[in-house]
C-alpha cells in the first residue's frame, strides 16, 4: 500500500472515533480523497429512526461536495469485520466516477477494490 493510501486509512480510523452509533454499536469512519489531494472525512451518525441515519461514506461525500470537490480517486473505510460500503453508498459514490475503495479495520486485513467492481451496473439517468 502506498504512503498516500496509508494516510487515507489513518484518516478514516481517526474519523471512526467520532461515530455516533448508540443503537448498533457499529462505528464506521471514512476518508475520501479528491483528485487534487484534499481529504474529507466522515463518520456514521445513527438515529432512533434507523433509515434517517447516514453512513460514514456519504458523510465524507457530503463534506467534500459542500467544499466544492467533484472528482475523487480513493475512499478508505475503517470498521470492524470485513465491511464494505453499503449499496446506497456505492451508488452515491458512483455518481462521481470510479475510484479505489480501501476497506480496513482493527480486526481485518486491508482489502482494496475498484468501485466499479463493487457496483458493476450502477444506476444512471
Amino acid at each position: 500500500m502506498t504512503e498516500a493510501l496509508e494516510a487515507l486509512v489513518a484518516a478514516a480510523a481517526a474519523a471512526r472515533e467520532n461515530a455516533y452509533a448508540p443503537y448498533s454499536g457499529y462505528a464506521v469512519g471514512a476518508a475520501l480523497r479528491s483528485r487534487d489531494g484534499r481529504v474529507f472525512t466522515g463518520a456514521n451518525v445513527e438515529n432512533a429512526s434507523y433509515p434517517a441515519g447516514i453512513c460514514a461514506e456519504r458523510a465524507a461525500l457530503a463534506a467534500a461536495v459542500a467544499a466544492g470537490a467533484r472528482q475523487f480517486d480513493a475512499i478508505a473505510l475503517y470498521a470492524a469485520g470485513k465491511a464494505t460500503p453499503c449499496g446506497i453508498c456505492r451508488q452515491a459514490l458512483a455518481e462521481f466516477g470510479d475510484m479505489e475503495v480501501v476497506c480496513a479495520g482493527p480486526d481485518a486485513a486491508l482489502r482494496s477494490f475498484r468501485l466499479s467492481d463493487l457496483l458493476p451496473e450502477a444506476f444512471s439517468l
